[in-house]
């Protein structure tokens, strides 16, 4: 595409007059080339917070999407006397965004691409070598057993040893599991409160049932309960910090 760099830069001085400079008394004005040929301007806005001041071409781009997207071909950036301006650092990634790597940037002598004003950038094609995260092993579950998570029904179950009250419990495979017959895939361990069984459950299966010292029945699994089971009435134990 042929690039009239005189009009752009005409472009950018022209808008420049609309910058909105009165901290830096320093206008700065932009225009952009688009791949369809059409040209979108910006102008920089100050700002009483200094941090949040816009760049021109960071109106350039705003402009670029509002007015029906595409690619910046080539851009032009001009100071208050009309004078070619390199974007900044922050500018120059966003208009990488834009019109990437190929993207000519005004210049004296001569325009210079975007290759060469951001070297090594980082652009989508990074994030499309972001490994998905790695699911965490719960290091309580064995690991001929790790299959069978979020199967079958932990029961938990009051307990007695040396005259004390503990809990403990079983992981038992649901009937018709793979073609399975049920079965109890796994024994608890004992602890001195329900809590620590709780937490052994949760890292194995949703479907928790809770037997209390009398006997009596209780749901303490994920979702609303059985219609046929209470609710355990703490339903923070064995949530990790609240115990």
């Amino acid at each position: 595409m042929d690039i009239d760099w005189d009009g752009l830069r005409a472009a950018a001085t022209e808008t420049m007059q609309s910058a909105y400079a009165p901290y830096s008394n320093f206008p700065v004005g932009a225009a952009g080339l688009v791949d369809d040929g059409r040209i979108v301007v910006g102008c920089n806005v100050e700002n009483a917070a200094y941090g949040v001041t816009l760049c021109a071409e960071c109106g350039v781009v705003s402009a670029l999407h509002a007015s029906g997207g595409g690619r910046l071909v080539a851009l032009a950036c001009v100071d208050g006397a009309g004078v070619a301006l390199m974007p900044c650092g922050r500018c120059r990634q966003v208009l990488w965004e834009a019109g990437g790597p190929d993207c000519l940037i005004d210049a004296v002598p001569e325009p210079l691409p975007m290759a060469e004003l951001l070297p090594h950038a980082f652009g989508a094609g990074d994030l499309a070598r972001v490994r998905p995260p790695v699911r965490r092993e719960l290091p309580q579950v064995p690991a001929g057993l790790r299959e069978y998570v979020g199967r079958g029904t932990v029961f938990v179950h009051a307990d007695s040893v040396g005259g004390q009250r503990v809990w403990t419990g079983y992981w038992e495979r649901s009937t018709g599991v793979d073609g399975q017959p049920a079965g109890i895939l796994e024994e608890a361990p004992t602890w001195p409160e329900i809590g620590s069984a709780l937490s052994w459950a949760r890292a194995r299966t949703g479907r928790i049932v809770v037997v209390d010292a009398d006997g009596v029945t209780y749901w303490a699994g994920s979702g609303q309960a059985p219609p046929e089971l209470p609710e355990w009435p703490d339903r923070t134990a064995g949530i990790e910090g609240t115990e």
